[in-house]
């Protein structure tokens, strides 16, 4: 297991959390404890929800890692024309306000594609916003041959998404690659006959967790 460096708030946050504080100064001088004590509690929500834990990412040939936290909502078969170019299978993890935000790298590999669609805020956990949800597509080429893709969806809150990686650049298993603000879903695709460990309605933790093996 290989242990990352600790980063305890990502970056991304730090503009909301010094809104929060000077916000919450303001209302102590002149609105009172009670509008302060609301502002104070956002500013801890911001600075629990850009929370950057560390994580041990597994080491290992082929290994496939979950690109967020969240809960497993769906996992179906289908044809993936454009990047596999053949039968795959998509991983679909829900993120809610309370998970890990950042988006991690499934499986190590160089960036050969990255996509943006704009689109509606469909509630993330509802299988239409794969379809009609503004959404970030990273498609990576592993040193096997095989393309995997990395969809950031945003959801019904999330109205956000930032992706720090670039096109032509190579990627480690677990590398921090975004970040999807308030509320959101990730899918993963890969190539179908990929050895599974994981089924829906599990909870998966962003570059830690297993989620199969690329044959």
């Amino acid at each position: 297991m290989k242990n990352e460096t600790q980063f305890p708030i990502v970056k991304d946050g730090y503009p909301f959390i010094a809104t929060g504080i000077v916000l919450t100064w303001i209302s102590i001088s002149y609105f009172g404890y009670p509008v302060a004590g609301f502002f104070g509690l956002l500013t801890v929500f911001c600075v629990w929800f850009f929370r950057d834990p560390r994580r041990s990412v597994p080491e290992g040939n082929r290994t496939i890692v979950a690109p967020a936290d969240g809960t497993i909502v769906d996992i179906a078969k289908f044809y993936e024309q454009q990047f596999i170019e053949g039968p795959a299978l998509k991983i679909s993890i829900f993120l809610n306000i309370f998970d890990v935000h950042i988006n991690r790298i499934p499986i190590e590999g160089e960036v050969i594609g990255i996509y943006y669609n704009a689109g509606r805020f469909f509630a993330a956990n509802v299988p239409k916003a794969s379809l009609e949800n503004e959404q970030n597509k990273i498609v990576l080429k592993t040193p096997w041959g095989k393309n995997v893709i990395v969809i950031q969806i945003a959801g019904l809150i999330a109205r956000r998404i930032v992706c720090w990686t670039k096109e032509g650049v190579k990627m480690k298993t677990g590398a921090r690659f975004g970040l999807i603000r308030f509320g959101s879903r990730v899918d993963l695709i890969i190539p179908a006959g990929t050895a599974l460990r994981v089924a829906i309605g599990d909870k998966v933790y962003g570059g830690e967790t297993i989620l199969g093996e690329l044959r």
